[in-house]
């Protein structure tokens, strides 16, 4: 995640907002809430990570300190693998995700891979604006969907051995279906395909099972699924 220390602790007078959002109504939508509003400009909005990426380094030349302050995400577009390379390439700028779903794997991967903050689409305007707001300030604004989710799995990771025992070592409904794989022999390119994920999402998941079953392998977490009856 990114260093707090890196952005600046008061937000500047006029946010500058650039939008990552594959659906040009609602990258379209996003422009006109922040337009609308005091304070805010988008100076940007972009259909992929590449043509942001692309077009930065010129706006950067052309008129210095016009590259945004926050940068608006769509998780499902952009994945881990885009928000690591701006984070990269501009640490100055603060990473907002947006997203359509509050999926354990995908909250944890993003803010991992170095957002700040998490929003569903269904976040009220005023909300968005104060998030915006919120995050270039250094703060990490999360949908009471997605900051539920996080303190529930950072309890789970906490508890007490016997107690992970008899809850199934609080393995979730994605991470039971991707052992379950693995016990019956699939490797991370076939579990992939049956779940219709990609290899990345396996790893990640394989990664969260070994942690919550306190093992180092595929043979370990095979025996401790079938010793335990996890799947």
């Amino acid at each position: 995640m990114p260093d707090p220390d890196s952005h600046n602790s008061e937000a500047p007078s006029v946010i500058r907002v650039a939008i990552v959002e594959d659906q040009p109504e609602v990258r379209e939508a996003l422009a006109l809430i922040i337009n609308g509003a005091d304070g805010y400009e988008c100076v940007g909005s972009y259909g992929t990570m590449a043509l942001a990426l692309a077009q930065w380094p010129e706006l950067s030349a052309a008129e210095p300190g016009a590259l945004p302050n926050v940068v608006l995400i769509d998780i499902g577009l952009s994945g881990s693998e885009g928000i690591r390379r701006l984070n990269e390439r501009y640490p100055q700028m603060s990473l907002l995700a947006l997203a359509d779903f509050d999926d354990d794997a995908r909250i944890l991967e993003a803010l991992c891979a170095g957002v700040s903050g998490y929003l569903l689409k269904t976040t009220p305007p005023q909300r968005l604006l104060e998030s915006l707001r919120d995050v270039v300030s250094g703060g990490a604004p999360m949908s009471p969907e997605v900051a539920r989710r996080v303190v529930n799995l950072l309890r789970s990771l906490h508890q007490p051995a016997q107690a992970q025992a008899q809850n199934g070592y609080g393995l979730t409904p994605h991470e039971k279906r991707v052992l379950k794989l693995l016990v019956e022999g699939h490797n991370y390119k076939t579990a992939a395909a049956e779940l219709g994920i990609s290899l990345n999402t396996v790893s990640f998941y394989v990664h969260r099972i070994y942690g919550k079953l306190k093992v180092h392998s595929k043979s370990e977490a095979v025996a401790k699924a079938l010793r335990n009856n996890l799947v």
